[in-house]
């Protein structure tokens, strides 16, 4: 029986010595996670036998499982390296087969291909959702990630944007409560006088039209209006635009005795730029107005006229000059215009039973019916990791503690070897009885 012992013995302890040199011949490689040999003794089984009546008659490997403990982050400066800093697992699959079957993987070294789509070393196409101009989900989850390699982005006029809160012209400011009342005035404007143009609160910025032309504007916020009501005083202004000299009367805003806006007593028109206000050359009429929902960064208290904030939504036409991942997954081209524009989101993917993983080549991972179901999602969301761009996770292999590992385990292989010699040297003196 000691034969078979230690023939278990040396089974078990070379299947270690293949897991730790495995261990180590993949200490540089990206995203790579250890694995360690469990083993579990064994026992003859014999009817009627108790307590300690069975010896053992030796070692099996009970299984060999792999440690996902975080690996450290190298910095690259490469674009496409991707790490993940926490729970999770990159998406991949097949992008010419829908029906191909995903793997999984912590290897972040991607690579465009000829049609920009990202791709692992062998060719599979990372997966993500996508998202539309104002970073809101547009499709289904797990779409192959391609970037806009080509091409710029459109110029886009002032006013037009996709998403409401941003159309049109928004400020922040104070006006002066204690500014001179002028005469209300109403289109075209000639009681205007360039002296009451001069005192008004002013200040200007650049508005687009649809081809992307510049046009400077002017704001002037001029009171023209104070009444009593409910012994709080109500200030009514007037809000003009000036473009070349071709003013535009914008709209009212009425304050409360407190320097707020008085809700649903305020109104915005539209200012229409003709295209002869346009010294770039000819292009589409211009509408312009002040956001609705910029209402709330107007106040009017007994300080100077300022402006804090003021930006609007028209931009030139740009080309791509970057592409940037956040740490939340969202892939934002950047243009020459100064334009950021989400495209896709990175999603990652987590399981319930990690160790129930089937490992295959090239460092990736299958599910199986041991691991369950794959739970998808964003970056940073449910318990999974954020995403660092220009770093890659390195092996978490320890290569001093594998080293000890393979040392312990020859010495157990030995020891072993040294079971069957000692068992080989009792039958040699039994049989050389007389």
């Amino acid at each position: 029986m000691s034969f078979q012992t230690g023939l278990s013995g040396l089974n078990a302890s070379a299947r270690n010595l293949d897991v730790i040199g495995h261990n180590i011949a993949n200490a540089n490689t990206t995203g790579m996670k250890a694995s360690r040999t469990e083993f579990a003794e064994v026992y003859a089984s014999s009817l009627g036998a108790t307590g300690g009546a069975n010896a053992g008659i030796g070692v099996q490997v009970a299984a060999v499982s792999q440690l996902f403990t975080q690996g450290n982050l190298k910095v690259t400066g490469n674009q496409l390296d991707l790490a993940i800093n926490g729970s999770g697992f990159f998406v991949v699959g097949d992008r010419t087969n829908a029906n191909s079957d995903l793997l999984y993987t912590r290897n972040g070294e991607f690579k465009l291909d000829n049609q920009g789509f990202i791709v692992t070393n062998n060719g599979l196409s990372l997966r993500g959702t996508p998202l539309d101009a104002a970073g809101n989900v547009s499709g289904s989850p797990g779409q192959p990630i391609q970037f806009p390699t080509s091409g710029g982005i459109p110029a886009r006029a002032t006013g037009t944007s996709p998403n409401a809160a941003e159309q049109g012209i928004n400020i922040a400011a104070n006006l002066d409560a204690r500014a001179e009342v002028v005469p209300a005035f109403a289109p075209p404007l000639t009681e205007l006088t360039p002296e009451q143009l001069e005192n008004a609160g002013r200040t200007s910025l650049s508005v687009f039209d649809a081809t992307g032309n510049r046009i400077q504007l002017n704001l002037f916020f001029l009171k023209t209006g104070s009444t009593l009501v409910g012994g709080q005083t109500q200030n009514t202004w007037q809000v003009v635009g000036e473009a070349n000299g071709q003013l535009g009367q914008m709209g009212t805003l009425t304050f409360d005795g407190t320097g707020r806006i008085i809700p649903g007593s305020s109104s915005f028109d539209t200012f229409t730029l003709p295209a002869s206000t346009n010294p770039s050359g000819p292009s589409a009429p211009l509408a312009l107005r002040i956001n609705d929902q910029s209402f709330n960064g107007l106040n009017q208290f007994a300080s100077a006229f300022g402006v804090f904030d003021i930006r609007q939504d028209g931009y030139a036409d740009g080309q791509l000059t970057s592409i940037d991942i956040g740490e939340n997954g969202v892939i934002l081209s950047r243009y020459s215009n100064g334009v950021s524009v989400p495209s896709f989101r990175i999603d990652l993917a987590n399981f319930r039973n990690l160790q129930g993983l089937e490992p295959t080549n090239g460092g990736f991972w299958r599910e199986t019916v041991a691991s369950g179901q794959p739970v998808r999602g964003a970056p940073q969301s449910g318990g999974l990791g954020l995403i660092r761009q220009s770093a890659l996770e390195e092996s978490n292999v320890d290569l001093t503690q594998e080293l000890v590992n393979m040392i312990v385990a020859q010495r157990a292989y030995q020891a072993n070897a040294q079971t069957i010699k000692t068992q080989d040297q009792i039958q040699q003196t039994l049989v050389n009885l007389r």
